[in-house]
């Protein structure tokens, strides 16, 4: 016979359960350097990606989607759900002052994992300070090589894998290792910020010329390997992963209830050259026009988002914040009180209730200058920078025609609804400078000390 204890516990987890089955499960999965035109789905005819594209056919395609220009700036802000014009310090670095959805969703009840590319700093710790439970990460105390013989961070350690393995393997087996032994009376969110396939370009274990022994013997990534040889190897191999967790999913039937999301963080590198819809497409990372930031962005979730649609909205990485605090039930209240600056897709995704974004705000510079900061607001078709220029994306990719003195009629209602947005984000950049000058100060003294005392030796080199 069962004390009430035990009974009072079996209750508990019944009620866990349901409330687990009441919440998705959110999988969140990010490629480094993969722009739009690499994508089969979007219509790419020089890589192969079947597992996006079977992921597309089953789920919600958009077609204007936007990172930012290169890699920190849009970590930064998908994690914080926040424009970098009120929170980005410089490059490497994730402000310690920050909540990122990770806290938010652990907050909520959630499992928490990240496996993949770190680049934020904060050391063992920082991972777990920013909401994540456990961890596999890259990048996170130290830069050895992320391909054949890696080196990663995981859960506290450092551990070294000289035995031929291929770093995104070890990745997503500790993603899927995740999904097996996780805590089935709760819901879970998976953070997947990948490692491919940003250079060093390299064979992967399905080129004919994989190496299982090269770089067994560094303690630290090489440089090198740039060109576009193993390119197509190296995005067949992103699908591939890509792969492997949805079909975890599927082996544990957790399909039905988890969205799984997949983007890239920039655009393609550009030492990539693309022929995309017929016409030269060369990598644009690092520029704020849409080779730099359009990226592939497929939202699947069985049974709730209708297979095989596609989607004009507008999304930048602030979205995904408000977006999956939504899913997980938080109350309005709450949401607002972290203070985002996306707008929930959830709408989108299930058919009900309206969502109103009519542009997209980008502020952008590597390390953190802000006055020498690229700011841009735009639309599904139109783009006015803060200095004034202003472009029809539609018909002037590579914006060379600056329309702002030539606008008339539809192209003068955008441009006139722009710069009021535009009026709104400078007054908010303004209002932030003071707080994040100081930030960046304490944050690269240490830099700025170091770069003076070279100085002076760098000077008699010279002389």
């Amino acid at each position: 016979m069962k004390t009430f204890s035990q009974a009072l516990a079996v209750f508990v987890l019944a009620i866990s359960a349901v409330c687990s089955a009441d919440r998705p499960n959110i999988v969140m999965i990010m490629a480094d350097d993969l722009g739009y035109e690499c994508i089969g789905a979007n219509g790419s005819e020089m890589y192969s990606t079947p597992h996006l594209d079977e992921l597309a056919v089953g789920g919600m395609r958009f077609l204007h989607a936007h990172s930012q220009p290169i890699c920190t700036p849009s970590r930064v802000q998908i994690m914080t759900g926040k424009y970098n014009n009120r929170n980005y310090v410089k490059f490497g670095i994730l402000d310690p002052k920050e909540t990122t959805f990770g806290n938010a969703l652990q907050d909520a009840g959630y499992q928490t994992y990240i496996a993949g590319k770190w680049q934020l700093e904060g050391g063992f710790e920082g991972p777990v300070k920013f909401g994540f439970e456990k961890y596999c990460l890259w990048q996170l105390t130290r830069r050895p090589s992320r391909y054949p013989n890696p080196g990663f961070e995981i859960n506290g350690e450092e551990k070294d894998f000289k035995d031929g393995k291929f770093g995104p393997d070890v990745v997503t087996d500790h993603i899927n290792g995740f999904l097996e032994s996780r805590d089935e009376s709760k819901p879970f969110f998976v953070y997947y910020p990948m490692i491919l396939p940003h250079w060093p370009f390299v064979p992967t274990p399905d080129s004919e010329d994989w190496d299982p022994t090269l770089w067994r013997d560094k303690e630290s990534e090489p440089g090198g390997f740039r060109t576009q040889k193993y390119w197509a190897d190296d995005v067949a191999y992103t699908d591939k992963m890509v792969g492997k967790v949805v079909s975890k999913l599927d082996e544990l039937g957790l399909r039905e209830n988890t969205l799984v999301i997949f983007t890239g963080d920039n655009g393609t590198a550009t030492q990539i050259k693309s022929t995309f819809q017929g016409k030269p497409y060369p990598g644009g990372k690092g520029s704020p026009k849409d080779s730099g930031t359009r990226v592939p962005f497929i939202a699947s979730w069985p049974g709730t988002i209708e297979a095989g649609s596609e989607s004009k909205e507008l999304v930048d990485f602030s979205d995904l914040f408000p977006t999956f605090v939504e899913m997980a039930g938080l109350e309005s209240s709450k949401i607002e009180a972290y203070d985002l600056d996306g707008v929930s897709l959830l709408p989108i995704f299930t058919g009900e209730g309206k969502r109103d974004k009519p542009y997209i705000y980008c502020w952008y510079h590597r390390d953190g200058e802000r006055d020498k900061a690229s700011e841009h607001v735009r639309d599904q078709r139109y783009k006015l920078y803060s200095d004034g220029r202003f472009y029809d994306i539609q018909s002037d990719f590579e914006e060379k025609n600056n329309l702002a003195k030539l606008a008339e009629g539809k192209a003068a209602d955008r441009l006139e609804k722009l710069q009021a947005a535009m009026k709104k984000h400078r007054a908010a950049t303004l209002a932030a400078d003071p707080i994040q000058a100081k930030r960046r100060e304490g944050m690269t003294r240490k830099a700025l000390e170091k770069k003076k005392k070279e100085a002076p030796e760098k000077k008699k080199k010279a002389e």
